[in-house]
């Protein structure tokens, strides 16, 4: 089976559907910008492109702004992105060993990470070690993709479970946005808030732009779906049968989306 990885992570037509969907600005407000008040430097784990640093850095010249990414093809875009600001720049790292020393940053996050990596716990600690004391965590992910429909489709949704559990041996958990909490309360962290919203949302017939999104994104799954449906035939009647179950306007379709945010402890407080 062809690796789910080079396909999550490194394939062209992928980072151009992330960069088609991101935007950028209403998620800082939402999301980020409480955090940013305090903060001298920041970090993003998982940064892609960058096109959230980007609009960071403009915003807040002051700050010094980071970013790592496993994928260099990423990064390279990462840089011709932030080639006019001298506060901002990233880095090829993996996110399991990150290149940086102990208190090294006043913010971390990282936004839909940890569904992908084998060891969320490592990954976590990793983002602690590299957090300033009294620093902020933001950890951002999915919980529920691909697997929540109703009225079901059994058929459609036992060949949804079968590629998910394909996709869970490279690490890939639909359920990570649950267990977001649960890794910080090991990692130590303390003031820990949980922020639950939806995310997938299609009650009825699906819009056109976000119908464009998962056309181009099971498209790009195809040779994942050919590993475990067993022929092509079998995948692309997998993606039919998927985009027209969202046409329906009988069915609804959702995930959830969790945000956790905690502070690193002082060490003479831990």
């Amino acid at each position: 089976m062809t690796s789910t990885h080079s396909y999550i992570m490194e394939h062209p037509a992928e980072g151009q559907r992330l960069l088609d969907k991101a935007d950028a600005q209403p998620w800082i407000s939402r999301y980020l910008d409480p955090h940013l008040v305090e903060a001298k430097n920041m970090l993003s784990v998982g940064c892609g492109p960058g096109v959230f640093l980007r609009e960071i850095a403009e915003s807040h010249p002051e700050m010094e702004v980071v970013g790592v990414d496993k994928s260099q093809p990423r990064v390279e875009q990462a840089e011709k992105r932030f080639c006019d600001l001298p506060n901002a720049r990233a880095l090829v790292g993996d996110a399991m060993r990150l290149p940086f020393a102990q208190n090294r940053f006043d913010l971390v996050f990282s936004r839909f990470l940890l569904e992908y990596l084998p060891e969320k716990q490592l990954a976590v600690q990793e983002m602690v070690r590299v957090c300033s004391e009294g620093g902020k965590i933001l950890l951002q992910d999915l919980d529920g993709q691909l697997l929540w429909h109703f009225p079901e489709d059994r058929e459609l949704q036992q060949a949804t479970e079968r590629v998910v559990n394909a996709l869970q041996a490279t690490g890939f958990d639909p359920f990570v946005g649950r267990k977001l909490y649960s890794l910080c309360v090991k990692a130590g962290l303390a003031d820990i808030t949980v922020q639950a919203d939806s995310y997938h949302l299609y009650a009825g017939r699906i819009d056109e732009k976000n119908y464009s999104h998962w056309q181009a994104k099971l498209e790009i799954a195809q040779p994942q779906l050919i590993g475990v449906l067993g022929s092509e035939a079998a995948a692309r009647r997998y993606s039919e049968r998927f985009l027209n179950y969202l046409l329906n306007p009988e069915t609804l379709t959702y995930s959830c989306l969790f945000t956790v945010t905690a502070r690193k402890r002082h060490a003479s407080r831990a």
